[in-house]
This record gives C-alpha cells, structure tokens and sequence, in this order.
C-alpha cells in the first residue's frame, strides 16, 4: 500500500498537542516592524530549511495578535533566547500589550528594520518570500539576510539556552 492509499485518520486535537508537548523546541522572538508597525511574538515552531540560500522555516498562527503586522511587513527577525530569558519569552507569548513587549532593553535592527533582541543568542534577520497556509497557521519560509550573533553567544561563554519541553521552559548547557 502506498502512503496516497492510506486513509486519513481522525486524530484528536488535544491528542495532538499532548504528543508535541513531548518534543523540546529552541525558544524564540519573532519581531518585524514596518509600515504597519512593531510587532513580536514567541515561537518554537522555527526551524532552518536550507543554507544555500540560508532560508528559516517560521509557524505563525492566524490568530496571533502579530500577525497582521508579519504578513504586512513582509519582514521578520528570529531572536533564539538564552536560558535565562524565560521572562522575554513569556512577555511576548501571553496577552501583554504589543508595545509593552519591547519595553526593558535597547532594541537594535540589521537589514530589514525587523527589532533585534539585545541578549539574543542569535538573530536571524529575514525577508518572508513564500507562505503556506495549513488550516490555522501559516507557514513562512524566510530568506536570512544578515545574522547577528551576541557577544555571549556559545562561542564566546554563553552557558545555556531557552528550549520549551512538557509544557515547560528548560535551560539546556551550552
């Protein structure tokens, strides 16, 4: 039997979450800004696709109170956290107001405008080409245009990173 052959199954949603809840993601920042504004949210659902020409793979639900401004924009920063920015990533992921997320810190900016996060491990400054839409997300893909690395960053003494696993945040070593 070929997998086209398969039938499709009906998989609980919650049964879903609850089985993805087992895989750890890296934590990150995603901003952008632009003409309809600053805006940011945090994901785990980011992943690279290629390197030649460095491309991110970046999930945004429809829902998102950012994702007007990320589609509008056409431009995005992946900011990777470090261990010890659990609070960043809360700000960003809960209910607090668009603007109060980027209070606390000088945000920076590379390429595209897209707000750099001062303290990030690595930001990948992107331009969106291509979206795919899968039921209630969208999937971007995002050509890297610049990178930044922070000067704490592994290679210069970092000692962990934000990773999201069982429904909590861990520090993983560096």
């Amino acid at each position: 039997m070929h997998s086209r052959d398969l039938p499709f199954s009906c998989i609980d949603p919650a049964a879903f979450r609850d089985a993805m809840a087992c895989l750890g993601a890296a934590v990150h920042i995603v901003t952008t800004d632009g003409p309809t504004g600053r805006a940011g949210f945090t994901a785990s659902a980011v992943c690279s696709v290629t390197d030649s020409p460095a491309t991110l793979l970046v999930c945004l639900q429809h829902s998102s109170s950012a994702y007007a401004c990320v589609k509008a924009n056409g431009v995005v920063c992946v900011n990777t956290l470090d261990g010890a920015q659990e609070d960043v990533s809360r700000r960003f992921g809960g209910k607090t107001p668009m603007l109060e997320r980027f209070a606390g810190g000088p945000w920076q900016t590379l390429q595209t405008g897209a707000p750099v996060h001062p303290l990030a491990l690595v930001a990948c400054d992107c331009v969106i080409t291509r979206t795919v839409t899968v039921a209630t997300h969208d999937v971007l893909f995002c050509r890297v245009v610049a990178i930044q690395r922070a000067a704490s960053a592994p290679a210069t003494g970092a000692n962990s990173c934000l990773v999201y696993a069982g429904r909590r945040y861990h520090r993983v070593p560096l």
